[in-house]
């Protein structure tokens, strides 16, 4: 999902790094309290799913960058399988609750969008993004929590391209779309599943086929191995991609059902960001972007914000997921190249998240489980902008590596 992982700490493991996992252990605590008494139990609750979702990105490396790349370079379909096997499990849970509009009590809505050049163009340009910046949104969270010195650097140029997307957004949002279509609504939660399950089903045997006749057989990595066995293969992992995929699910659906909508990354990046210039003496607040109910959030301290919360505790997870693994060691000294494709990649990541109405959380994950035709339209121009992105890796003197990694 993130960065080379050259760029990550090394894989081998050394103990406990004491001295990250407590300051990261403090602070989710210090968190939980916090958020409690000042905001709710359940953005307590939310931050505590966002610290989940940190450690099981980075014990299961569950890619989407990598194993797009890989793909595209070296026709290894492992990681783009256990892709179609998340998604299959997670339209299978959401699709019925968001037929039916309703949660355990609570009133939930997917994650619904225009289909339109704003999509096409910016799931493009993000997907150039994915393989110069090394990551996608919920990878550079997690390998930034990981210890991933590069990923850094993605992280500020994804807040300013997200500012300037937000910025541009209601232009690009008058460019010619169709409405937002949900085919959970249009066509109900059984036919919607069948066709999903279909071109999940049909995605997954091509790339079976082009692996096999690539390489004469599959070599899948969906089934991780390491020393430990298991509690200690889970806190010192990998977790084998099935694994990943299913608890990725199970906690986007504790997102829905604590917050009422899927799991987003993207918009906190440009709340971030925006807050920034806000604070310098910048006035945004007449952007067309933060007109409606997104005025809320610009007006209100950073803690009310769920996605926000939700981030900053996905750091917090891979960085308590890193240290307890022995894993944790950052590097600081980069290429000159490296840092230029980061800086280039953080842009469009966040330029390009934006135009689409999210990232491969909001826009594919959750726009898929969402029923919104939207994410399927966000898969293909990303996965195109994704080839493009992977031929210029080399001139920044970035991997374009033949394995079965999946991670970032």
């Amino acid at each position: 999902m993130a960065s080379n992982p050259s760029t990550l700490a090394s894989p081998a493991r050394s103990g406990v790094n004491f001295a990250p996992a407590a300051v990261s252990f403090i602070l989710i605590v210090l968190g939980i309290i916090y958020l409690n008494g000042t905001v709710s139990g359940r953005q307590a609750s939310l931050w505590i799913v966002g610290i989940l979702l940190g450690a099981t990105l980075y014990h299961s490396a569950f890619g989407f960058t990598s194993a797009w790349r890989v793909f595209i370079s070296d026709r290894r379909g492992a990681g783009l399988r256990a892709q179609m096997l998340m998604l299959a499990f997670g339209c299978l849970l959401f699709f019925p609750v968001l037929g039916n509009g309703t949660l355990w009590g609570q009133s939930v809505s997917g994650f619904v969008s225009p289909v339109g050049t704003s999509v096409l163009v910016g799931a493009f340009i993000f997907g150039i993004g994915m393989q110069m910046g090394g990551g996608c949104a919920s990878g550079t969270l997690y390998t930034v929590g990981g210890g991933s010195t590069r990923m850094i650097i993605t992280l500020a140029g994804f807040i300013v391209g997200s500012v300037i997307g937000a910025a541009h957004l209601p232009w690009w949002a008058s460019q010619p779309s169709f409405a937002p279509y949900s085919i959970v609504k249009e066509w109900g939660a059984p036919t919607a599943l069948i066709t999903n399950f279909i071109l999940f089903l049909a995605i997954a045997l091509f790339t079976v086929w082009a692996e096999k006749r690539r390489h004469g057989a599959l070599i899948s990595s969906a089934t991780a191995t390491g020393k430990a066995g298991g509690w200690g293969r889970m806190l010192s992992g990998p977790w084998p991609l099935v694994i990943g995929s299913v608890v990725l699910v199970l906690l986007n659906f504790a997102t829905l059902a604590l917050a009422g909508r899927p799991w987003g990354i993207t918009s906190a990046f440009a709340l971030w960001g925006s807050k920034m210039l806000m604070a310098v003496g910048y006035d945004v607040s007449g952007w067309g972007f933060w007109q409606g109910q997104a005025a809320a959030s610009l007006a209100q301290p950073i803690r009310n914000d769920i996605t926000s919360v939700m981030d900053i505790g996905i750091i917090l997870g891979a960085l308590l997921a890193a240290s307890l693994a022995g894993k944790f060691a950052p590097v600081w000294k980069l290429p000159a190249r490296s840092i230029a494709a980061a800086i280039i990649g953080g842009l469009l990541l966040g330029y390009g998240a934006r135009l689409a109405f999210g990232c491969n959380i909001g826009a594919y994950f959750s726009g898929i489980l969402s029923g919104s035709l939207h994410g399927w339209l966000w898969l293909v121009a990303a996965f195109a902008g994704n080839v493009i992105g992977t031929k210029i890796r080399p001139f920044f003197g970035l991997s374009v590596e033949k394995t079965t990694q999946t991670g970032c």
